[in-house]
């Protein structure tokens, strides 16, 4: 009985020689622009990852009532209460232990190294909710454009 190849996977079964000047093919799913995978709001140094996934969605839903979008698109700048139960909402699934209390104290510090709560929601807010999906591609660009269009304002 011949002794049979014991190595795991198929890659010596299914090898196939490369070809010279063999072209890339690219897939749909590589051409197409990938989303950002967290928004980074740097306080005193260090870089908070923020994202709202679908469980913090839901209770932030629950909690106000209505859309996230509802909260923070309006035509004045939305409660800092709000702004910041966001940023907690965000927060929390990449940082253990975020509590209200810390992002409160992240807040400040922010505050102190020159932020504000208008710029809480173009800075931190907004593009958090560019990451977690709430904008089409084709509005996200918009959105980053008006964004970096208000920056070179101020």
């Amino acid at each position: 009985m011949q002794k049979k190849n014991m190595t795991l996977g198929l890659d010596e079964a299914v090898e196939t020689p490369e070809k010279e000047n063999d072209s890339k093919v690219t897939s749909l799913e590589e051409a197409k622009k990938k989303r950002k995978p967290f928004h980074i709001w740097e306080v005193a140094g260090v870089e908070h990852k923020m994202k709202l996934n679908t469980g913090m969605i839901a209770k932030l839903e629950s909690k106000y009532g209505t859309n996230v979008m509802n909260l923070v698109m309006t035509d004045e700048i939305p409660p800092l209460s709000v702004m910041l139960t966001v940023a907690q909402a965000a927060i929390a699934p990449w940082e253990h232990g975020c509590n209200t209390e810390k992002v409160s104290q992240i807040y400040e510090t922010w505050i102190e190294e020159g932020g504000s709560q208008s710029r809480m929601l173009q800075d931190v807010i907004l593009p958090t909710l560019l990451v977690s999906g709430f904008f089409t591609e084709k509005e996200a660009e918009k959105v980053e454009k008006q964004l970096s269009e208000s920056d070179s304002l101020s």
